[in-house]
């Protein structure tokens, strides 16, 4: 029996700005449900080479006062960047707080307005330790 990966959903409570967030990480929006009936959107999102790759965004249009808590026991999602450093600073540029810095020239974490753990790894061999990278602390958690 095959199993082939569809997707990764996560539930949102500000559908445009997690958009936004997202393509801070270059992904694109490659699909969209809005169900009227339901009152309720789905939002695909995937890199431009990975269409097959998506985060579903879910938002529901009268709001959601039963969305996860942060003990949802959802780990995180992971993307393979061109350059760490350059990444880290175009979010940390938009506001994005870097909540793991990527002192290893290798991974850091953010999070999504959604308060989504976000993964990004180094293509290819760590870059060589950078400042203000290599010093700078761990924010909140990851």
């Amino acid at each position: 029996m095959k199993v082939r990966y569809l997707h990764t959903m996560v539930r949102v409570k500000d559908l445009e700005k997690t958009m936004q967030f997202f393509q801070l990480l270059g992904l694109e929006e490659t699909r969209r449900i809005d169900n009227e009936d339901g009152r309720f959107s789905l939002v695909f999102m995937a890199p431009p080479d990975q269409p097959d790759c998506p985060v579903e965004l879910t938002y529901n249009w009268d709001g959601d006062d039963a969305l996860p808590s942060d003990s949802r026991h959802f780990g995180h999602l992971a993307y393979r960047v061109e350059n760490i450093y350059e990444m880290c600073q175009l979010l940390k540029d938009a506001g994005v707080t870097i909540n793991r810095p990527p002192r290893d020239g290798h991974m850091a974490f953010v999070r999504s307005p959604d308060n989504i753990s976000i993964e990004l790894l180094q293509e290819g061999d760590h870059l060589p330790p950078q400042e203000p990278w290599a010093s700078m602390e761990n924010t909140g958690h990851w």
